[in-house]
């Protein structure tokens, strides 16, 4: 889609229509831990694993979801120093105008300013509308994100920060003022450009677009453009990256592994996507305090759907579905378990296609999180081809955080798709309870909560189910299995076998076959 994009010293004089408002009283909350205190990291030492989440930079871990505010904060501090740059906060003044056509934007900053303008293309109706920030209008599903009731906002990222630059002269809006040696790389400058588009937005009368109600997509480089987008603005209520690669969603730590993923320091080097001080970790990830299974829990508990090519070696998708898995442990810790979804099994390899798999979720969830109609629960469909399996990438558990009331904005928790299941065979020790999370034509996705009904620490446990005739597994995550049909044995990892009286851990699969009848005779014992 066409963009209408300027960078100039000066918006023109505005008319009647046009007229700038000054920056709300009360905007809507960018960044809720920036007043956490963040220490300093120290010396960095090698970690082959992917960091713990839930563990402070104190050496401690956190127990209330309360406790997550501040611990968020100090992800975000250190993707910012080491992978991403810093996002400044909210310049000093940012001015603009909104119509049914476009946005105008006008950010001014210690003596320096710069301007960008975006399209707006409104679905049917009157509005005011939900929309939906669409970075270089590459591979964005626009005709269904319409169909399902939101505006698309076509918004240039290389207005905000250019490509085919050094890294010494860094050219666009956010370098004019924050100057073109900035250490920030470009997608942490895009993400400052929708937080400024947002800034706009929320000024307005509401009569056009619903400052409450934003998502941001966009694909390939844009894909991880918008991936930093929704991590860094805790306003966006649904974040969708597609196909991001190599500096998008995969774990840093497992792309050196994944055969045909672009190398971390190709990916470095290409462009100035990422900050300056990543080029210390390109040949070393292990010493990266930080991975992007925690930028996903930045956007945590708001709504995120990761949508990924398989087909295409290059993008890195195994790891991918690492970081998906991974941050989708501080989803269930928040309560927020269902608003999290990925999506890798599809049958195109066109890079950047708009994929019939994805429309139903790209519906589903803009209905959820931007129209606030919909209670569809999160769906994970990892490509057998390129499934990950967490439990070799971790050795910490998922705490059960004591208080309610989930911190970072974002609504609901894990809202559904319960059909059939239930309690399993109790065995002297725990009980296995299955619940199906989704199901689609030909399959399935399946958990079982695994719950420790002793009265001592179980340190180990064994789940059998038997699937029935028709239905295979086809990827399973936080469990080892034996068997993929019929009967099947699954048993603890490494990190989820010790588990405290009263307390659970899960375990997820896909499935070939009907949903029709769910697994049976679930037992649960000691390995």
């Amino acid at each position: 889609m066409a963009v209408s994009l300027a960078v100039a010293a000066l918006l023109p004089r505005p008319g009647a229509a046009d007229t700038l408002v000054p920056v709300a009283a009360e905007p809507g909350v960018e960044d809720d831990g920036a007043d956490c205190a963040v220490p300093d990291t120290g010396a960095l030492t090698s970690v082959s694993r992917l960091p713990d989440p839930f563990r402070k930079l104190d050496g401690t871990r956190i127990s209330t979801r309360s406790d997550w505010r501040c611990r968020r904060a100090e992800i975000r501090e250190l993707a910012e120093r080491h992978v991403y740059g810093q996002k400044p906060a909210r310049p000093e003044s940012v001015t603009g105008t909104v119509s049914r056509t476009g946005i105008t934007v006008r950010v001014t900053h210690q003596g320096r300013s710069a301007s960008f303008s975006a399209s707006v293309d409104l679905p049917s109706g009157t509005g005011p509308f939900p929309a939906v920030v669409v970075l270089g209008g590459l591979g964005a599903d626009t005709s269904t994100i319409k169909g399902a009731g939101a505006a698309v906002i076509s918004l240039d990222p290389y207005a905000l920060g250019k490509e085919g630059t050094s890294r010494s002269n860094k050219q666009g809006a956010f370098y004019s003022l924050y100057g073109s040696s900035s250490s920030t790389g470009l997608l942490m400058a895009w993400s400052w450009g929708g937080s400024r588009v947002i800034d706009v937005i929320e000024q307005s009368d509401g009569s056009v677009l619903r400052a409450d109600a934003t998502g941001v997509t966009g694909c390939s480089r844009f894909g991880k453009g918008a991936f930093v987008a929704g991590a860094f603005d805790q306003r966006i209520a649904l974040t969708m990256p597609v196909e991001s690669g190599s500096a998008g969603t995969g774990v840093f730590r497992g792309i050196p592994g994944e055969s045909g993923a672009q190398p971390l320091s190709s990916a470095y080097s290409e462009q100035p996507w990422l900050g300056d001080a990543f080029g210390s970790f390109t040949g070393s990830p292990a010493t990266l305090p930080v991975d992007t299974h925690e930028i996903v829990g930045l956007v945590a508990p708001r709504g995120l759907l990761v949508m990924e090519n398989p087909h295409v070696d290059w993008l890195g998708a195994r790891s991918g579905s690492v970081a998906a898995l991974g941050g989708a442990e501080v989803y269930k810790a928040l309560g927020a378990g269902g608003d999290i979804s990925y999506w890798s099994d599809v049958q195109d390899g066109t890079h950047c296609a708009a994929r019939p798999e994805w429309r139903t979720p790209l519906q589903q969830n803009i209905q959820k999180f931007l129209l606030k109609s919909g209670s569809s629960s999160g769906v994970f469909r990892i490509s057998p081809a390129k499934s990950g399996d967490l439990s070799a990438w971790r050795d910490w558990q998922t705490p059960s955080l004591a208080d309610g009331g989930t911190s970072g904005g974002g609504t609901g928790g894990d809202t559904g798709g319960d059909t059939g299941g239930g309690p399993g065979t109790p065995g002297d020790y725990c009980t296995a309870t299955y619940r199906t999370v989704d199901s689609w034509s030909g399959g399935f996705q399946g958990e079982v909560t695994v719950r420790n009904d002793g009265s001592g620490a179980l340190d180990g446990w064994t789940v059998g189910m038997t699937l029935a005739s028709g239905q295979s597994i086809s990827s399973l995550w936080n469990g080892r299995n034996t068997g993929t049909g019929g009967a099947v044995t699954v048993r603890n990892t490494d990190w989820n076998g010790s588990l405290a009286p009263g307390s659970t851990t899960t375990f997820g699969f896909t499935a070939t076959g009907s949903s029709s009848t769910v697994p049976t005779t679930l037992t649960c014992d000691r390995p």
